[in-house]
């Protein structure tokens, strides 16, 4: 089943995400696109997917639960998972400890907006989001096991905030079956990357969208080949066991 996707949206929640970026605008705009599946992955929280899930449940459009993890290296990693209850659990017992006390300043870093499925906002989330948590690269596939989620470090390609950007390499013992690569990736990156290059890793290009405009930016590019249209073949795809170099 080829399936067109985004899993790297972000909404009102995200401190950089623009306040158009409410649950029913979000799954609007994928209807538009056509999207079969779309994952909202706000910075270190979960605080919005169950409104997005209850609006695409509604609209025929799959939502993963997910969020974009900043590890303590400073590096952005997509976690998914296949529930709303996996993923809060995860949020509340993995990365809420593991996040900076650091009261959001919203006249520096902007609203952090929490909705329902009606667009209203139902609250506001006090602790600054954009910030690294203390939870290590090393550590971080093990952590979201019991969970049943995955671990997909985003936008390897660009300079910042990302694996390659930090590491200048990948290895097999990081534990990791997939990567995303951003919408701006460069020509031969993969076959210049140390760690890449044998292909037996999976990719998904994500758009990265803090803007409507942005979402779905590669639906008639890139498919996912799926069993189904659910987040647990979803997440059994980018765990790529069968495939993922070994040690």
């Amino acid at each position: 089943m080829n399936l067109r996707y985004d899993l790297h949206i972000h909404s009102a929640l995200s401190p950089c995400g623009d306040l158009d970026m409410t649950p029913n605008n979000i799954v609007n705009m994928a209807m538009l696109c056509e999207l079969d599946m779309i994952a909202v992955a706000d910075h270190n929280t979960t605080g919005n997917i169950e409104a997005v899930i209850e609006v695409g449940k509604a609209a025929g459009i799959t939502v993963v639960p997910a969020m974009e993890l900043e590890t303590a290296e400073e590096i952005h990693v997509l976690c998914l998972f296949p529930d709303a209850a996996s993923a809060k659990a995860f949020d509340r017992d993995v990365v809420m400890p593991a996040l900076p006390d650091m009261e959001n300043d919203v006249k520096i870093f902007g609203e952090q907006l929490l909705m329902d499925a009606q667009d209203q906002v139902v609250g506001e989330e006090k602790r600054y989001l954009l910030n690294a948590t203390q939870i290590s690269l090393d550590d971080l596939p093990a952590l979201i096991t019991p969970y049943g989620g995955v671990a997909v470090p985003a936008h390897i390609d660009k300079q910042t905030k990302s694996l390659v950007g930090n590491f200048g390499m990948v290895g097999a013992y990081m534990g990791f079956g997939s990567f995303e690569l951003s919408r701006n990736l460069q020509d031969g990156f993969i076959e210049g990357t140390p760690g890449l290059g044998a292909r037996s890793y999976r990719y998904i290009h994500d758009s990265d969208a803090h803007y409507l405009q942005d979402i779905g930016e590669h639906s008639g590019e890139n498919l996912i080949d799926l069993d189904a249209n659910t987040p647990t073949e979803l997440i059994k795809y980018l765990k790529n066991e069968e495939n993922r170099p070994k040690n």
